[in-house]
This record gives C-alpha cells, sequence and structure tokens, in this order.
C-alpha cells in the first residue's frame, strides 16, 4: 500500500493542467492583436468591448482571444455557469455569431 500512494500522487499531478500554457497564449493573442492594431489592420479592443459589452449585460466579461491571420475577437463571457462565446471581426467591428444564452 505505501507503494501505490506515491504512483497515485505521480499520476495525477502528471495529468494535472498547466497554467503557465494558457496565459502564454493568452499573451501572444495580446501581443499580436496590439502588432495588428499598430499597422492599422484593425479597431483597437476598446472599442470592440465598447461595441460588444452592452448587449451582454448579466454577463461577466472573462476577456478574449485574437486569430491574427483571419482577424477575429472571440470576446468570452460567463452568464449563469455558461460561457458564451461572440466573434468579431477586428477590421470592422461587426460582430459575427455568438454561441446562444
Amino acid at each position: 500500500m505505501t507503494m501505490l500512494l506515491p504512483i497515485l500522487l505521480g499520476l495525477a499531478t502528471a495529468t494535472a493542467p498547466l497554467p503557465a500554457d494558457g496565459v502564454q497564449l493568452q499573451r501572444a493573442d495580446q501581443r499580436e492583436a496590439w502588432r495588428a492594431r499598430q499597422e492599422g489592420r484593425i479597431l483597437p479592443l476598446k472599442e470592440i468591448e465598447a461595441r460588444v459589452l452592452p448587449s451582454m449585460r448579466g454577463s461577466q466579461y472573462l476577456g478574449f482571444d485574437f486569430e491574427p491571420d483571419r482577424g477575429i475577437y472571440t470576446l468570452k463571457f460567463l452568464r449563469d455557469g455558461t460561457v458564451i462565446w461572440v466573434e468579431v471581426d477586428g477590421r470592422s467591428g461587426q460582430i459575427l455569431g455568438r454561441t446562444s444564452n
């Protein structure tokens, strides 16, 4: 039994997600969005947020992802335990779609 506990603990920590990876990906999104904004390819995030946030009253804004190859922002919200994604064209600010809730 004493051999089983270290093995189980090792397996539990080996399968745990690494939070740093998610943070690094978000930072990369932020850097690429900043670069695209500096080059005039997309609207500022603040402008995108100003267009979307009023339509998401009652939701908690969690942040965004940015797809540089498509120029698409995906804003993430939480409402009643459900995550809602809103896709926005970074060039025009037009809402392209959202998950329902």
